[in-house]
């Protein structure tokens, strides 16, 4: 067969991602705390891109919709005030930023009399700090306050030592005994129960130092600390002869004590959500509010404008190209940030319209709902809207929630009802145990039940599927034993 070449015209229609639009895809998806540190990173490569207080001018403004951003290089920009350029302090942007003659260093404080902001930050102190302060102030033998400074950076974040003495005395070449008694030492720290191996010692050095009042539970520690564990409160009765209300009130002490003595130090900083939309009802209409605080205002830089006014000619061909490039750039920067506010009121306006009952009664009428079914409302596609609800919250009258949550399956009801939301069917679940009896708390099973007697077809495993998903326990685990 012989092999030959031919040239073919072929018409085909073919979606290419241009740059621009891989960044507009980016910025949809971005969280309000990223697409703040996007606009940061822009206006530094950018010398076209400015941020403004006031929102500039309508001209300026206005500048991304008036028309396409790969045209508007092509149009002269409107010519500026021809003043503005002898008033611009050139020595201030092209000198060293300082100010009159020389560089003047920043002073410690604004010109107002409040501190920089960086010279309020702190570092939240933690546990291995706190306790080599205390350690340090001991004045222990250098052997000693060697293995004990070892022992506490092998302590974990609750407060537990993750290493044997053995292998610490191996590490430091140091006899056993010598760890042992800086391990004594270690365990006289704040907090107290510090450095212990295991559950059982962290609360034994604890009701120790409590001293007077605590001989039984230092014995049920000592003794029997399974069937405490277990909290079989007739067991241990039996076991030391006692009667059961003097194990019940040996239990109450022991539960005072705190089982994860490093938490106070270690935990992590609270993250605060600021919500990306605000929702509220004013004269019985849902308002959508986006929320635009801390967002830099931009505009394209006047300067730039009135160089390219008349077409910058008198620029050499290079210069002038750059700058058409950059212009272009900083429009169509502006033109997706702007988009992405509109996508996300579009998406925001349709869950308030597919989810109505939920803003008017709260999160138990919650329905079922898919990003199909906004994506089709809005006519956009499906992931436009999961990228638009990813990493985005909502404040409603019923807290704040991310968008994502107003996205779930649903369960059929009996009698041929519409499905109800799965999320709907959880805080059912939370609100019945939430009423049950501490001494008699319901089963999976029990739940089932219930849930069916409200007209919810559900299996007990689902039911425990969506328990465990609440972080609720067992009905065991429930159950208060003294």
């Amino acid at each position: 067969m012989a092999l030959e070449l031919r040239q073919n015209l072929k018409l085909a229609q073919q979606l290419v991602m241009t740059p621009q639009l891989q960044q507009a895809i980016k910025l949809l998806q971005l969280s309000r705390l990223e697409l703040q540190q996007a606009v940061r990173e822009e206006l530094e490569v950018n010398p076209a891109l400015e941020e403004t207080a006031d929102g500039g001018s309508e001209e300026e403004t206005a500048a991304p919709e008036a028309s396409a951003p790969a045209a508007a290089p092509e149009e002269a920009p409107p010519a500026e005030d021809k003043g503005l350029i002898d008033r611009v302090d050139w020595e201030y942007y092209f000198g060293d930023g300082g100010r009159g003659e020389g560089r003047v260093e920043r002073d410690t404080e604004e010109e107002d009399g409040r501190p920089y902001y960086e010279n309020t930050l702190t570092r939240r102190l933690s546990l291995s700090d706190h306790l080599e302060t205390q350690i340090r102030l001991f004045g222990l033998p250098d052997s000693m306050q060697e293995a004990a400074l070892y022992l506490i950076g092998n302590i974990d974040e609750n407060g537990y030592l993750k290493t044997t003495v053995e292998d610490a005395a191996e590490a430091l070449s140091l006899p056993v005994e010598e760890v042992e008694r800086a391990l004594a030492r270690v365990h006289t720290l704040d907090p107290l129960g510090v450095g212990a191996r295991d559950l059982r010692e962290c609360l034994l050095i604890q009701a120790r130092e409590k001293g007077e009042g605590f001989e039984l539970p230092i014995r049920i520690l000592e003794e029997q600390f399974e069937l405490f564990s277990k909290g079989d409160v007739a067991g241990i009765a039996r076991k030391l002869k006692i009667p059961k209300e003097t194990v019940k009130e040996a239990f109450q002490k022991l539960v005072s004590l705190w089982p994860k003595p490093g938490r106070e130090y270690s935990a992590d900083d609270v993250q605060y959500i600021t919500p990306d939309v605000h929702v509220f009802k004013l004269d019985d209409r849902w308002v959508i509010q986006l929320n635009e605080d801390g967002q830099p205002r931009l505009r394209l830089s006047s300067y730039y404008r009135s160089l390219l006014a008349g077409g910058g000619q008198e620029l050499p061909k290079e210069d002038r190209e750059f700058l058409k490039a950059k212009v272009n750039s900083a429009l169509w920067f502006i033109k997706s940030i702007e988009q992405r506010k509109r996508t996300i009121y579009k998406v925001v306006e349709s869950i308030i319209k597919l989810q109505g009952d939920f803003f008017e009664k709260g999160p138990k009428h919650l329905r079922p709902l898919t990003l199909k079914d906004v994506a089709e409302d809005i006519e956009m596609h499906e992931s436009t809207v999961s990228r638009v609800t990813s990493g985005k919250y909502v404040n409603t009258p019923h807290g704040i929630f991310e968008l994502k949550y107003f996205f779930n399956s649903g369960l059929n009801r009996g009698g041929g009802e519409e499905e109800i939301a799965s999320k709907s069917v959880k805080e059912k679940i939370r609100e019945i145990i939430r009423a049950e009896g501490e001494n008699k708390p319901l089963s999976d099973q029990e739940l089932m039940r219930l849930l069916q007697n409200q007209g919810i077809r559900i299996a007990r495993r689902t039911v425990t599927k969506y328990r465990a998903q609440l972080g609720l326990l067992s009905s065991s685990g429930r159950r208060r034993q003294f």
